[in-house]
């Protein structure tokens, strides 16, 4: 890379600090290639993104978990600069995205880079963007947006990130999931449009709707494809405790079963929702309503090819 072409915005505390040492090697590697840009409150790297952009800068990364990730994505899209690309360094508590990129890994020593073989590469990979038609507000996600359970599971691991520093990836958001079955149970009546098919309504403990493969490092789309120009989705009815209880080890293994009469998995390019009551719903693991902000109504479409990704640093 030319110097200052490419621009790093990290999160200071993105893995409970465990982050800096991986960090510090990397400004050692890359030196004076690329430009350190520390966010300071949550919502600053999409803020920092767009003057990355306006800098002339010619990729942009997320140093931190799926929410810098997050935020820097929203940041370069909204800019509208389709020749920017992003890069990733996954130094989260899940890092559901990178999982799903597959060519970028943080190694142990702390350098970042391709797999053995892999050649620097940008690919163009698929946006999804989800819209509340009664206020007009919208937001992209580029892995997943989850409601019901799913949003209640963000919660929970919220507040465990708080308490207990150490824990992270499917042993964080699986414990998230059980506090969340006690705490958050419910399975409202949710009407659903998938593309141009008639509505089905039912009551639904959970819905995932996924470009990436994994929702808080569960596998609910193992065969998904960044580059498909379809959203996968992942359908719970009014499933109770204990059967859910049975069936997340074997989802944390393999992925959701496909003959279980509660469990719906499909493929399409948007989606409409209709709740009786108000949603508890997180994209790429931040909040995009809950229950006091009165969101029953949700568009959701996939923009094909809308991201330059740069899987190659």
């Amino acid at each position: 890379m030319p110097p200052t072409e490419l621009c790093v915005i990290y999160n200071p505390k993105a893995g409970r600090g465990w982050a800096a040492v991986p960090l510090a090697r990397l400004r050692r590697r890359w030196g004076t290639r690329a430009q350190w840009w520390p966010t300071c409150v949550a919502g600053d790297a999409e803020e920092v993104a767009g003057t990355a952009v306006r800098a002339g800068f010619a990729s942009v990364a997320a140093a931190g978990g799926d929410g810098t990730v997050h935020e820097v994505a929203n940041g370069l899209l909204h800019a509208a600069w389709p020749e920017v690309n992003l890069a990733v360094i996954p130094i989260g508590s899940a890092n559901d995205y990178a999982h799903s990129l597959g060519d970028l890994t943080l190694r142990c020593n702390g350098e970042v880079g391709p797999r053995a073989g892999v050649s620097p590469a940008v690919r163009a990979v698929d946006v999804g963007v989800v819209r509340d038609p009664n206020t007009g507000r919208e937001r992209y996600f580029v892995c997943c947006l989850g409601l019901g359970l799913n949003g209640a599971v963000t919660r929970e691991s919220r507040l465990l990130k708080q308490r207990l520093k150490g824990l992270q990836g499917l042993a964080l958001y699986g414990l998230a999931a059980v506090l969340a079955l006690g705490r958050r149970y419910a399975c409202p009546v949710i009407d659903l449009r998938l593309d141009e098919e008639a509505i089905w309504s039912a009551p639904t403990l959970m819905l995932s709707v996924l470009l990436g493969r994994r929702d808080g490092s569960f596998p609910f789309a193992p065969d998904a494809d960044l580059e498909d120009g379809r959203l996968d989705y992942l359908h719970a009815g009014c499933l109770s405790r204990w059967q859910v209880l049975r069936l997340m080890p074997g989802v944390a293994r393999t992925g959701p079963p496909h003959d279980h009469p509660k469990v719906r998995l499909g493929q399409g390019r948007a989606l409409r929702v209709h709740s009786e009551t108000a949603l508890r719903m997180h994209i790429d693991g931040e909040f995009f309503a809950r229950p006091e902000d009165g969101v029953r109504d949700l568009d959701i479409r996939l923009l094909p090819h809308a991201l330059r990704v740069q899987t190659a640093l």
